[in-house]
Formats: structure tokens, sequence, C-alpha cells
């Protein structure tokens, strides 16, 4: 057996929970690297976003991004403070309520201000935005009373409004639009950017500064087909960005576009004309494909497309779901086999070497390769986002050991903005894992600004990410332990930072953080025993001087 040094023991022993007899003992202890001399890369603070987060969310946890957006988005009139939920509710044109899932205009920017945070608005693309009936009562555009029985209804709610399949489950495909919704054109959202100008100011000046173009374009004939029955072609999104970014510009010249806002693999790769057309005849000869993106991806035409217009689009954004079932919107699949799942799938958004074994069957890669597109066929250098994602059991360490590995990926592969859906619940563990990054202490410190090189460990296993902080110099090390029942010892080595000093740690498990008691490290090197499915974080500060 090989001896243990001193310097392990005793940081291991002042780390506490039994890590001396874990160091000493098989199994062999998870050694990580830290390259505290590289230069590293920035970590974009913007990564650290959510959707639709209170006030009360976004100041403990010290956010700086909050995005409303969604499906609703689409058909948000401005005018009369209303949405229409589409399909996920039974296309329902609806009154906002106070409720925080129905912000979508400037009590929004608002709330945000408030919290600290910047604020992303959706302005729709769509051509149509939701009416209301008298006294500001909902509307249906698949009512029963004109469209006859259907094979829902919202019974509990509204209950004239059915889902727009017959009986025998046809489609309903004669709609009048018109019905719960009305036209809107560019001119129409211009006169809402300017109401916002006016109010807020323009984003040179603090204002509103990041404008959303629609929500998941390639989709609105799923979840919107009451006003869009056909797939949107590639043509006509390349051609509505680009007309609703000049608007905004012309008003805000400063403001920035961010689409085009794409569900997921399919939607990056596919118009919504040809995903449609592929339910009936599978993608062989799609005609978009064919006819009007010249045999490239969706994506990527797009790109090329806005290039030749100038620079219509400001942040390339684009929304991921793992398709594995690690995240239902309700009732998450906690089997064991998910969870490890849940774990390995984080890979999607950063290895090349990681086939997706889903339907998608294809390397994923997301960040790098989205990272590749705009470089390729867009202005290099261009910001790129994850306006939406998700690996649901938000309740569990599992979600949040998820969600950790996937802020820290975020920061070491360069992403330059995330916005999550949605603001976890205040306390649970998803949420603590935000704070852990954000506000460990409740004094508002943050995990570093510039990433740092982490070698060794199995990513699926333990994973580390390390970061420098600007103010005081201090380096700070995340460590995942992503095993479900089974605690991992750990030896970190500290290559290029001070030989000892004082170390703080903070540790999220069990669903609690809490702030371990004060340690030194001492020949650049720490041994610490993770508890099973936790997150660590280590803020090494040198000796003084």
């Amino acid at each position: 057996m090989n001896p243990v040094p001193t310097a392990l023991l005793l940081g291991a022993l002042l780390l506490g929970g039994g890590a001396v007899a874990a160091a000493a003992a098989d199994p062999a202890p998870v050694a990580l690297t830290i390259e505290a001399g590289a230069e590293g890369r920035p970590i974009s603070p913007l990564i650290y976003g959510v959707g639709f987060a209170p006030t009360a969310t976004l100041r403990d946890l010290n956010l700086p991004l909050n995005r409303s957006g969604g499906n609703s988005a689409s058909l948000y009139n401005w005018r009369i403070n209303a949405r229409n939920a589409g399909k996920d509710w039974f296309f329902e044109s609806l009154p906002c309520s106070d409720d925080i899932f129905d912000q979508h205009g400037e009590g929004f920017l608002a709330l945000s201000r408030a919290g600290g945070a910047e604020p992303m608005l959706t302005i729709p693309m769509i051509g149509w935005v939701a009416r209301l009936d008298e006294g500001r009562k909902p509307l249906a555009s698949f009512s029963l009373g004109k469209y006859g029985l259907q094979q829902e209804a919202d019974l509990d709610g509204f209950a004239s409004a059915g889902n727009g399949l017959t009986l025998d489950g046809t489609p309903i495909r004669d709609n009048d639009p018109t019905d719960a919704a009305e036209p809107s054109g560019p001119e129409d959202q211009a006169e809402w950017v300017r109401r916002i100008v006016a109010q807020w100011g323009a984003a040179a000046q603090g204002g509103l500064r990041y404008y959303i173009m629609d929500n998941e374009p390639s989709f609105w004939h799923g979840i919107h087909r009451d006003v869009h029955p056909e797939g949107a072609h590639a043509r006509e999104v390349a051609d509505r960005v680009k007309t609703y970014a000049a608007m905004v510009k012309a008003i805000d010249p400063g403001a920035q576009v961010v689409a085009p806002e794409e569900w997921g693999w399919g939607g990056y790769l596919h118009s919504g004309f040809d995903q449609q057309y592929a339910d009936s005849h599978g993608f062989d000869h799609a005609p978009d494909r064919a006819n009007q993106t010249g045999g490239m991806d969706y994506l990527p035409w797009l790109l090329k497309e806005w290039k030749a217009a100038g620079h219509p689009v400001d942040v390339v954004s684009v929304h991921y779901y793992p398709q594995g079932g690690e995240y239902r919107e309700k009732d998450d699949d906690l089997s064991r086999e998910m969870q490890l799942r849940r774990n390995r799938s984080t890979r999607d958004l950063w290895d090349w070497s990681y086939r997706n074994p889903t339907w998608i069957n294809d390397t994923v890669a997301l960040i790098p390769r989205l990272r590749r597109w705009v470089d390729t066929y867009y202005h290099p250098g261009t910001p790129i986002a994850l306006t939406e994602y998700n690996w649901g059991a938000e309740g569990t360490m599992n979600g949040a050991t998820a969600q950790a590995d996937l802020l820290g990926i975020f920061g070491r592969e360069g992403l330059d903005l995330a916005a999550r859906w949605a603001a976890p619940a205040p306390g649970s563990p998803t949420y603590l894992a935000f704070k852990l990054y954000r506000n460990y202490d409740g004094h508002r410190s943050t995990f570093g600004e510039r990433s740092l090189p982490v070698r060794g460990g199995d990513p699926d296993d333990v994973a580390g990410f390390a970061a420098r902080r600007e103010g005081d110099g201090a380096l700070t090390v995340i460590a995942i332990n992503k095993r479900l029942d089974a605690p991992a010892p750990l030896l970190l080595t500290l290559a290029g930072f001070a030989p000892g000093g004082a170390v703080e740690t903070y540790r999220l498990a069990a669903g609690r953080l809490e702030a371990l008691p004060p340690a030194r490290y001492r020949d650049a090197a720490l041994a610490a025993d993770l508890p099973a499915q936790s997150v660590t974080l280590f803020v090494f500060h040198g000796a003084a001087p």
C-alpha cells in the first residue's frame, strides 16, 4: 500500500467525512490536476441565466439574465396583455395574469431590473397575436360550438375550448384563425419597441438590450397550427428575421437581436416545412432542402443568408433538451438507469466522441458545433446562446449534479449566454446548484471568471471545473460526484498555484448547501472525500504575503 502524504491527510481530516479512511484505502482517489498557471478563457457571466425568475430568485441567486419566451410568447399581444397557449393548452387566447409565466411585457422588464438581471423579451414574428372576448374573457381557436365535438376539451376551465382534433383524431384544418387571434406585422411590433424605448430608454442607455425573434419557428405548425398550419419554409424564417431585426435596430441601434431560437436537433437541420413533410414522407427529397437551402442543413443556411444581408443577428441562439427522457415536464423518471443516463447525456453539449443514443443517433457536441457553424457561415466570434434547456429531476440531487455539470460545461466550452427553462424552485437541490456558482456564501461571492484546464477523472463519474477569480486571485474548483450511492475520495493537485494557504469549502449534498470548517492546504495539494451525489466548491487562497 502506498503511503498517503501528511499534507493530504491533514487536508482530508479538516474537510471531515471520513476522508482519511477513504484516502488510505481502496478504491484509489480520483486524481484531478488543476492547471492554475494556464491563461484560461473568459467565462461569460450571462451563462448563469434562467427563464421567468421572480425578483426574489434573481436577487438570492445573483443571476445576471432573465428570459421571457416560450410558446405563449409567439402570440403575445402587447396592446391588451394577452397570450395564446397554442397546443400546450387547448389553443386558448388568455388574459395575462400576475403569474410569473404570464409576464411577457414591460412588467417582466421591471421585475428583472429590480432583481439586478438583464431581461430578454420575445418579439412575435408569426404574423398573429392573441385577441380576447369582451370583458377580457378567453377565446378558443377550436371551440366545440363551432367545430363540433373533439377528442379533448378544457372541461375544468374554458369548457368550450377543444384540442383541435375530431373524435377520430383527425386535425381540424379549415378553422378560421381570427376566432382567437388577429393579424400582426412588423409595424405593430415596431410600436411596441418604440414604447419600450420611450419607457426604459435605448439599449445603450440601460434600456432593454435583448430582443428575441419569436420562439421555435420550425415548429409553429405543431404548437400554433391554428394560425400557421403549414410548416415554416426556410426562406420564410430567414426573411422574417431580417425584417424584424431591421425594424428593431432602426428604432434602437444598440439593441441585440437574438435568433433563431430553434427547438432542438431536428430544428437545426430541417426547416419546419421539411419536418412537416417528413411526418408522412420521410426526409428523402425534402422540398426545402432541395429547393431553398441547396442541400445545406437549415441552421447553417440561415446563417449564410443572414450574413449576406449584413449583420441582422447579434446572438445566435438555440434550445436543447436531452431526448432520452431525462427531462419531463411532469413526473420525472428517477430510476437508477435514468439517473445514470442523466449523468452521461451532458456530453451532448461538448463531446465530439459521444454519439447520442436516442432517435438523434448522431454526435451533437452542441457548443463547439454551434461555434463552428457561426464562425464558418456567419461572422466569426458572434455570441452563441442556449436560451432553453433542462435536464430534469429538479427536486433531486441527481438533477442538481446535472445542473452543476452543465454550468461548468458552459464556462469551460465558451458559451456566451444561457437561460434554463425555467428558474428552479427556491430551495430545491437544483436551485442550490446555481447558488453554489453565484452566491455560495450569501455575500454574492461567485465561481471564478476565467476557466482553467482540469486534467483527470471520468466526467460521467466525477467531474471537475476550475476558474481563477479576477478580484482576489482565488482559485475556485467545483468537484461533482455523480456516483449514485458511493463516496469518491478526491486528490486535487494545484499546478502553478501557491504551494499553501487557506481553503474555503462549500458543499451541496442531501439537498442542503453548507459551509464546511475552514482548512488549509499544503504542497499545492488537497485530499477530500466527496459524498455520493454531491457538489463541492473549494476556494483556494494563496498564503498571505
